[in-house]
């Protein structure tokens, strides 16, 4: 392990409570420390200032580096990394985000990947770019993966709820996942959170 991997790993087995957090780790088929995402969220933004100015490439491996070993707070771990590093991401990173999410298998894990990382760093591409993710995310919609389907529906849900987003876009990926004969409650229930969002803006 790179020495910043370590420092997490080691911070967050030190967090470990006899009470597991009341979350849907357990169903993840992933192993946990037992520390609060409160813990998790802590140790990580200790690592960014012991190391800091980590780069892209940096980032992006320490994220992969964690995710690699089947914890749920090192993948949470991932997840908040590249939540306070979002900035630094671009197009190209789809495809590791898209493996994250396709090992996700728990909300707490894929929800902020999709809503604090993905929509972010799409809002944030130009139009080319951003043209270029959709195409992405409309595969994720059809793909035979809850978890990516549920990706795409919430990938653009902090822009719906500035005001930002394309609720066209949304009816039409929405309508085309519930055609589907694989559609899951895990599905319909992002597009309940995204219809939501709508209703409260009058869209």
């Amino acid at each position: 392990m790179t020495e910043a991997a370590e420092f997490i790993d080691a911070a967050l087995q030190r967090e470990t409570s006899w009470s597991l957090p009341n979350d849907d780790r357990e169903s993840s088929g992933l192993t946990s420390y037992g520390a609060s995402v409160g813990a998790v969220r802590g140790t990580v933004r200790d690592a960014l200032r012991k190391f800091r100015g980590l780069t892209h490439d940096e980032i992006t491996a320490l994220a992969s580096e964690l995710w690699a070993v089947p914890v749920f707070e090192r993948r949470l771990a991932a997840v908040v990394l590249l939540q306070s590093n979002v900035a630094l991401l671009d197009n190209g990173d789809l495809t590791r985000l898209e493996g994250f999410v396709r090992d996700g298998r728990s909300r707490s894990l894929v929800d902020p990947l999709a809503t604090d990382v993905i929509g972010p760093l799409i809002e944030a591409l130009d139009d080319t770019g951003r043209g270029r993710a959709y195409v992405a995310l409309d595969r994720w919609s059809l793909e035979n993966n809850v978890w990516l389907r549920r990706a795409a529906i919430l990938a653009p849900l902090r822009a719906m709820r500035s005001g930002t987003g394309d609720p066209d876009r949304f009816a039409r990926q929405a309508r085309a996942i519930l055609a589907e004969p694989y559609a899951s409650d895990i599905v319909s229930e992002a597009i309940d959170t995204v219809l939501d969002e709508l209703a409260k803006r009058g869209a």
